[in-house]
C-alpha cells in the first residue's frame, strides 16, 4: 500500500490512503470544519470525546444519529450533567479518586469536563494538574484505560513519525501541541512514557484557563527510553525497555518531529515541556528564531517568577536594580528564571556587568564559580570568581551563601524539600527590611519551605510565592494571602495570544510584557496582600496576559491576522464549553 500526505492551495492537508485493490479514501487534517463533516452514529459517535453529549443529545439528535434505545430516555442538560457530576466528585474520598473520576469524563466528554473545570478552577487545579497529576505519572501503566488522543513517538520507529501525527490528530485541525520527552517531569524526574501525562495536563490548562479549543490541541510524548531502572524492571510499563537514547539519533530525531508538525500545522504554536537540563535549552535556542515555540520550564518559570518579584517590589516600593537575587537549584528551571530576571534588569536601564554582579547561583555543589568544570552554558555567564570572597572554600552550603551575600530575594528549584531553613531564612532577614522568599519546587513535599513558617520566621515581612498552592497565613492579627508562582497565570495566556495573532514567533518582549501585565495587578496598599494574583481569577487575567502578547505581537510586526484590538481578538478565538445543535 501507498500512504501520501498532500497539501493544497488552500491549506487543507489530505491523506490519501491507497489499498492494494486501488481504492482511495479521503480525510482533511488542518481544516476546521474537517470533523463536522464525518457522519459518526451510534457507539462511534458516543466514543468521541469532541463530539459526545451522552445524555444530553436530544431525542431528535438521537434519531439521526442512531442513538434511539443507547442512551437512557430522559434529556439532560449541560448544567444538569454538571451539577451531577460535580455531586459525585465531592462524594469522592481524596485527591486521587477525584482525579480518575474527572478524567474519565474527560476521556469520554470533553465539554461536560471543561464546563464543569470552568466552574471550579480553582478546586480542581490542583486535582487535575500539580500536585495531584504526579500520582498518574508515578502509575501511568496501572491506571491506564484510554490513550486520551495523544500521540506516542518513539525513537525507535521515525518511519512511523507522520502516520502517528496523523492518527493522533483525527481529521483536526492542530494549533497547539505540548510535547514532552520526559526526562525531567515536575520535581519527580524521568519517566518515560508516562509523562505523557504531564502534556495532556498542561493542554487542559490551556482550555480551562484561555479557552483554547480542546480540539485543535494534540499532546505529544516523544519515547527515548529511560534512565528510571524500576521502569525498565517493571514488565508493565508501556513504554522502550532501554535506557535514553541521546546524541545525534535523538536531536535528529527531535528535528524531524519539528519540521514534521510545522509543515502538516501551519498556525501551529509548539510548547516544550519537562525536557532534561542537557536538551532543554538547546532545542529552544534551536528554534525560537524560526517557529512560535515556547519552553515552559525555562521560559514560563522565569515569567511568572518575574511577575511575582514585580508584585512583592510594588508592595515594599523598592526597585529591581537594587536587589542580590540567589537561587537554589541551577538547572532548567532555576537558570531559566535567572535569565528572565536579568533580562528585566537590562531592558530597565541596568548596565549588563552591573546586572551580572546581581546574581548567584548555588547548587549542591554550593556557591557556583566560574573555575568550575561542569558548569552548563547558562550557569556560565553567572557564575562567581573566588576571588569575590575570602572564604571561597567554605561557600559549599546554602546557609554559607546565605550568611556571604546577604540576598534580598532568594528562589528555590532545588527539589529539596525543607532547605530554607528557620537559620537561613532568619539570617536572610536580618538584612533586608523586606526579604522576597519564593520556594517554587513541588509536588509538596519537595518544597524547600512551608508558606506558613517564612511568615513566622520573618515576623510578617517575607513576600513569599509558593510552587504549591499554600492556605493563608494569620500572623499578628494579620492575614497574608500567599500567592502560587504557577506558571498556569501565564502560560495559556502567552498560547492564547500567539494562537490569537497567529503571530510568526515567540520573543522577548512578548514574554516581558505578558509577566508585567500580571505583575501590575496586585493591589499593594491592602495588608497581607499576595504577591501574584489567586488562581481563582485564572480565566480573566488569562485574557489580560493575552491581549498583551497579541498588542505586542502586532508592535513587532508578527501578526498574520489584522488586529485592530487585541482584547477584542483575543475574545473572538476562545472557545466556550457549550453543546451545539447537530
Amino acid at each position: 500500500m501507498v500512504n501520501n500526505y498532500v497539501f493544497h492551495k488552500n491549506n487543507i492537508l489530505t491523506y490519501i490512503y491507497i489499498s492494494n485493490l486501488g481504492s482511495q479514501h479521503k480525510a482533511t487534517i488542518g481544516n476546521a470544519e474537517g470533523r463536522k463533516n464525518i457522519m459518526k452514529k451510534g457507539y462511534e459517535l458516543l466514543n468521541d470525546p469532541f463530539l459526545n453529549k451522552g445524555t444530553a443529545f436530544t431525542e431528535e439528535e438521537r434519531e439521526k444519529y442512531d442513538l434511539i434505545g443507547i442512551l437512557p430516555p430522559t434529556v439532560q442538560t449541560l448544567d444538569l450533567q454538571a451539577q451531577q457530576a460535580y455531586e459525585n466528585v465531592e462524594k469522592k474520598p481524596d485527591v486521587s479518586e477525584k482525579r480518575h473520576y474527572l478524567m474519565n469524563i474527560f476521556s469520554r466528554n470533553r465539554t461536560l469536563f471543561f464546563y464543569l473545570f470552568s466552574q471550579h478552577v480553582k478546586e480542581f487545579m490542583p486535582i487535575v494538574y500539580d500536585p495531584g497529576i504526579a500520582e498518574s505519572i508515578r502509575h501511568y501503566n496501572e491506571f491506564f484505560i484510554t490513550p486520551q488522543n495523544a500521540a506516542y513517538l518513539t525513537v525507535n520507529h521515525p518511519e512511523q513519525m507522520e502516520k502517528t501525527i496523523f492518527n493522533a490528530a483525527e481529521n483536526r485541525n492542530i494549533e497547539l501541541i505540548v510535547v514532552t520527552d520526559a526526562e525531567a517531569i515536575l520535581g519527580i524526574g524521568d519517566w518515560g512514557t508516562n509523562g505523557v501525562s504531564i502534556a495532556t495536563g498542561k493542554l487542559m490548562v490551556y482550555t480551562a484557563a484561555a479557552g483554547i479549543d480542546p480540539a485543535k490541541v494534540l499532546p505529544v510524548v516523544i519515547d527515548s527510553g529511560t534512565a528510571r531502572q524500576s521502569l525498565l524492571d517493571n514488565p508493565l510499563y508501556l513504554g522502550l525497555h532501554h535506557s535514553r537514547i541521546k546524541g545525534s539519533v535523538y536531536y535528529n530525531f527531535i528535528d524531524q518531529f519539528v519540521e514534521l508538525v510545522e509543515r502538516l500545522f501551519p498556525h501551529l504554536y509548539l510548547h516544550f515541556e519537562d525536557f532534561g537540563r542537557d536538551n532543554a535549552a538547546n532545542l529552544l535556542h534551536k528554534y525560537v528564531h524560526k517557529y512560535p515555540v515556547f519552553n515552559d520550564d525555562i521560559e514560563g518559570t522565569g515569567i511568572i517568577t518575574l511577575a511575582g518579584i514585580l508584585g512583592s517590589l510594588n508592595i515594599s516600593h523598592e526597585k529591581l536594580s537594587e536587589q542580590r537575587y540567589m537561587c537554589f537549584g541551577a538547572g532548567t528551571a532555576g537558570c531559566g528564571i535567572v535569565k528572565r530576571i536579568y533580562q528585566e534588569m537590562l531592558d530597565q536601564g541596568l548596565p549588563a556587568n552591573e546586572a551580572q554582579k546581581r546574581f548567584y547561583l548555588v547548587d549542591k555543589q554550593g556557591l557556583l564559580f566560574d573555575d568550575m568544570d561542569n558548569l552548563t552554558p547558562e550557569q556560565r555567564p553567572f557564575a562567581r570568581k573566588r576571588n569575590e570572597f575570602a572564604n571561597a572554600k567554605e561557600l559549599i552550603t546554602l546557609e554559607a551563601a546565605v550568611k556571604a551575600i546577604h540576598p534580598t530575594i532568594l528562589v528555590g528549584t532545588s527539589t529539596q524539600g525543607g532547605t530554607f531553613t528557620k537559620a537561613i531564612v532568619t539570617e536572610m532577614a536580618s538584612h533586608t527590611k523586606r526579604p522576597i522568599i519564593f520556594p517554587l519546587s513541588n509536588p509538596t513535599e519537595l518544597a524547600e519551605a512551608k508558606a506558613e513558617d517564612l511568615i513566622n520566621w520573618t515576623d510578617g515581612r517575607a513576600l513569599v510565592a509558593t510552587g504549591i498552592p499554600s492556605a493563608p497565613v494569620k500572623y499578628n492579627g494579620t492575614t497574608y494571602e500567599i500567592g502560587q508562582a504557577n506558571n498556569a497565570l501565564i502560560y495559556p495566556g502567552i498560547g492564547l495570544g500567539v494562537t490569537a495573532s497567529r503571530s510568526k514567533l515567540l520573543t522577548d518582549r512578548m514574554i516581558s510584557v505578558a509577566a508585567h501585565s500580571i505583575g501590575g495587578i496586585v493591589d499593594a496598599d491592602v495588608s497581607g496582600a499576595a504577591v501574584l494574583p489567586p488562581v481563582s481569577r485564572l480565566t480573566e487575567f488569562s485574557e489580560t496576559v493575552a491581549a498583551a502578547v497579541a498588542g505586542e505581537a502586532v508592535a513587532e510586526g508578527l501578526n498574520r491576522v489584522q488586529i485592530t484590538d487585541p482584547l477584542a481578538c483575543v475574545k473572538a478565538q476562545k472557545w466556550i464549553p457549550a453543546y451545539h445543535k447537530n
